[in-house]
């Protein structure tokens, strides 16, 4: 079963936080030998800024300082894959994907995790996308150039765009980058909607009706993202599935058959978050090479296999194809 993950953090993860080993092999939850044995054919690997491990006194040198942070992750994705050349590949073009089913080798795309960096240049967009850049979250869990994140706080939560978000959404349109609304405000993911011409991701985010945290979606959003042929990665977090310290597999089979309830069995795919968090005394798919239970939970469930197809590999592909 060919398998698409919509988000990871394993680059951070090796330069940020100490992670032993690199792509080939590493001590975290992906790996180019752990997307073999899970047969993972194409990756998104997150280039994701932690804004405040960065030197600045303000929140915009901060971010100015992120910008290069990133272009230095983006640099290492690149080097790894060239390191291992003959088991992994970057993809950026709109076919590309269909070519990984084989299995013959892995692919990769590589994305930008907080919009932030761009910093109100837009310009920013243009060399993010010429250095392969090809879906960014507009924004982490802080207010930034482009709008505002999920919060508890109502008043937050119902902020949106910023004109330069809008911006910003229209010219990602413009170039075919995919427009990722995990982490936005109700808000954000509202604008972007209504602004975004082509349809738009959530790459990393559960039900909030199974699980009530502000980073999951609600059924109207939901129904809102598959009406608008847009796609909804189930995430491994414990406490966006329902249990804080554990990621259980029977929770990740609620949130799935929920999203096709709501959405409709081209809206939900694979946005492990690996190597994105930590905390879980419990995890039922510790890592890439466990991602077969999750299958097979699937149809235990009732799911058919064309609907699994669908989740593991075609509404990714789908949405690539359209950006």
């Amino acid at each position: 079963m060919s398998v698409i993950d919509l988000h990871c953090d394993t680059i951070w993860r090796l330069m940020d936080l100490g992670g032993q080993g690199d792509l080939l092999e590493n001590d975290g939850a992906v790996s180019i030998r752990k997307m073999q044995a899970g047969e993972v054919a194409v990756q998104f690997f997150a280039c994701f800024l932690y804004r405040d491990a960065m030197e600045g006194r303000t929140e915009e040198e901060k971010y100015e300082n992120g910008y290069f942070h990133v272009l230095d992750m983006i640099r290492y994705g690149k080097e790894q894959m060239e390191t291992y050349g003959k088991e992994i590949v970057p993809i950026t073009g709109k076919e590309e994907l269909g070519d990984f089913r084989t299995g013959k080798k892995c692919g990769a795309v590589l994305t930008v995790e907080d919009g932030g960096i761009l910093n109100g240049k837009i310009e920013r967009l243009e060399e993010l996308w010429d250095r392969g850049i090809r879906l960014l979250t507009l924004t982490w869990n802080y207010e930034n150039c482009i709008g505002f994140p999920n919060s508890n706080e109502k008043d937050r939560m119902e902020k949106g765009l910023k004109a330069f978000g809008k911006e910003v959404v229209e010219r990602m349109n413009e170039l075919g980058m995919l427009v990722d609304l995990s982490h936005a405000s109700d808000g954000t993911f509202w604008d972007v909607l209504h602004q975004s011409k082509k349809p738009v991701t959530a790459s990393h985010s559960n039900c909030r009706a199974l699980a009530n945290h502000p980073r999951n979606l609600s059924d109207e959003m939901l129904k809102a993202l598959g009406e608008n042929g847009g796609i909804a990665g189930l995430n491994f977090y414990g406490p966006f599935l329902g249990t804080p310290k554990e990621s259980r597999i029977e929770e990740m089979t609620a949130h799935i058959r929920h999203m096709i309830d709501k959405g409709g069995e081209d809206l939900p795919c694979l946005g492990t978050d690996f190597d994105g968090f930590d905390g879980m005394d419990k995890m039922d798919l510790p890592d890439q090479s466990f991602l077969g239970q999750l299958w097979d939970a699937l149809k235990r469930a009732g799911l058919t296999e064309r609907q699994i197809e669908k989740i593991c590999f075609e509404n990714v592909w789908r949405v690539w194809k359209e950006r």
